[in-house]
């Protein structure tokens, strides 16, 4: 731990450049936004890279409900701390660190204390397209600078360049949650749904922890990166063959497709009391037959990214195994461009935006 002692800088900014939509489905635009004055235990953090997540593209689209606007996105960031508030004794200036979905929870309710604090019962407050305890909007990481309070950022180790490490804010915890708490590793089966932003990171996680991991896939397009990245086997689920040959395989199947399923398919892929965990939000509904579930006693659940030690855990643990995002570096004018790109699939496999050019 690093403990300031020193007064803070002068170094406070009140409004940054940044890129916001500025309604629902309108092409992202740069503009400036506030930025609250450092507080006693905020640190003021200057962002180096900010990943684009599909869920980003599903908030300024309208896509999960009715969003705040202008909306900065932006919850995979990577940066440096410039300015510290007196009361800070987690970071100094210089500290690298992140932030990812969240900036603030109600610090009191038993999720929190449980340091799940994602699970809030007053709701977390999301690092964008929220409001904050002042009633105020909050603006993400497609932007130059932000505040926060030093409690609900992380540290990023030095083996992790910053680029890289962006996309774990949210794309690594996504995976680590659940492949942590359904204990992927040595003797387990593990499939990996979709080879997109969340699926590559959980090939990497799930590789390392030492489980048997399969990627399911539309195509086999993504064959030979599947396999780079650490998969043992990889198959294509637009071939119904795929559902018979892996009837009854793994014990474990996390889904990150954000799109509607066919579950009593790939219920049919699960072992004996297995379980497949979703991490996609899809737009719209699903549905599946009971007695998919019902019939090898297993089971079917949710994972919503992680609290803020295991967020850290995670970073800790790619830094020990190597493990950065796939990303595709852009200046901040390729946003637009980027999100089409997302939408077609068209990206191997983050996009990060170099806040240098914001």
């Amino acid at each position: 731990m690093t403990t300031s002692t020193s007064a803070p800088s002068v170094s406070t900014v009140s409004s940054v450049s940044a890129y916001a939509a500025p309604s629902a489905k309108a092409p992202l635009e740069k503009i400036s936004v506030p930025r609250r004055p450092v507080g006693e235990h905020d640190v003021l953090i200057e962002i180096k890279y900010a990943g684009i997540c599909h869920s980003d593209i599903h908030q300024v689209r309208d896509g999960w409900g009715e969003g705040i606007y202008p909306m900065v996105p932006g919850h995979e960031i990577a940066g440096v701390v410039t300015e510290v508030g007196a009361g800070v004794g987690k970071y100094a200036v210089g500290d690298r660190v992140g932030v990812g979905c969240f900036v603030d929870s109600c610090r009191t309710c038993e999720a929190c204390l449980a340091g799940q604090e994602q699970h809030c019962a007053a709701g977390m407050t999301g690092t964008y397209n929220a409001l904050d305890k002042n009633g105020e909007p909050t603006y993400g990481g497609y932007s130059t600078h932000l505040v926060v309070d030093e409690n609900y950022a992380v540290r990023i180790p030095d083996g992790l360049s910053l680029d890289v490490a962006a996309p774990l804010l949210c794309a690594g915890i996504t995976l680590y949650s659940p492949l942590n708490h359904w204990q992927a590793g040595p003797g387990k089966k593990v499939a990996i749904l979709g080879l997109g932003g969340l699926g590559h990171m959980g090939v990497k996680i799930a590789d390392a922890l030492g489980a048997e991991v399969t990627v399911l896939s539309q195509t086999l397009r993504k064959k030979e990166d599947g396999l780079r990245l650490g998969a043992d086997h990889f198959y294509a689920t637009g071939d119904p063959k795929t559902f018979e040959e892996l009837a009854g395989s793994f014990d474990l199947i996390v889904s990150t497709v954000s799109a509607p399923l066919d579950m009593d398919a790939y219920l049919g892929l699960l072992k004996v009391g297995g379980a497949f965990v979703n991490v996609g939000a899809p737009e719209e509904p699903n549905s599946l037959n009971m007695f998919s579930l019902i019939g090898g006693n297993k089971t079917l659940a949710g994972s919503m990214i992680g609290g803020i030690a295991e967020t850290q855990e995670m970073l800790d643990f790619c830094a020990r195994h190597g493990l950065g995002a796939e990303i595709e570096l852009i200046s901040a004018d390729r946003i637009n461009e980027a999100y089409e790109r997302v939408l077609a699939s068209d990206v191997r496999y983050r996009f990060v935006i170099d806040a240098a050019t914001i």
